[in-house]
């Protein structure tokens, strides 16, 4: 397995969140790797992670989920891959005493490539889907609350995210209500919604 560290569009590196690659074993029947392994994950990210459950989603060519994030007292982590097909993924730095609070990272995870992306806690994470169809699978570490829930616009002018959207079919991307109606992140600095 090998990890790295990504750079945000000003050239910082965001601590935290990690592009896992793994170890990948093929010849001419196909191929073999490990999508998970708890020591090795754990030696990796330099904690111990309990995962509460498993999610899986499937989604058509632009379709955009996101950006998600949960509050105390039930903050998430996620490990996020594509199983089916292509998406950007991307993860804000939500942490307001971070030196890099506002940043954020992307990379493509597509079948192919077998990437994953580590999203800890105090990050807020989205995704849009490049194929014609993609099948997130991603692991979380506590449980989905309702009450924790929040959201921030996918395309604030302030976090500037560079979405991949000159891949797409279609000049527009398809949203949830609740996505769409999402407010801005100093919207949601304003109202007390990041981490400390």
């Amino acid at each position: 397995m090998q990890l790295e560290t990504l750079l945000s569009p000003q050239g910082n590196p965001l601590q935290g969140p990690l592009l896992i690659r793994p170890r990948v074993f093929g010849d001419d029947r196909g191929w073999f790797y490990e999508s998970w392994n708890q020591r090795g994950f754990n030696e990796a990210v330099g904690e111990d992670v309990i995962f509460s459950q498993d999610n899986h989603s499937r989604s058509i060519q632009g379709v955009l989920r996101g950006l998600h994030y949960q509050l105390s007292p039930e903050p998430q982590a996620k490990l996020v891959r594509a199983s089916v097909g292509a998406i950007f993924d991307v993860a804000v730095d939500i942490r307001r005493q971070s030196p890099t609070f506002g940043e954020w990272v992307g990379a493509e995870l597509n079948a192919d490539n077998k990437h994953q992306l580590w999203i800890p806690e105090g990050f807020a994470h989205g995704f849009l889907t490049l194929s014609d169809w993609a099948e997130v699978q991603y692991k979380a570490r506590g449980f989905w609350n309702r009450e924790c829930e929040r959201a921030i616009r996918w395309n604030d002018p302030e976090l500037s995210i560079a979405w991949p959207l000159d891949q797409l079919a279609t000049a527009s991307v398809s949203l949830s209500e609740k996505d769409g109606e999402a407010p801005t992140f100093s919207t949601a600095q304003a109202a007390g919604d990041v981490f400390p």
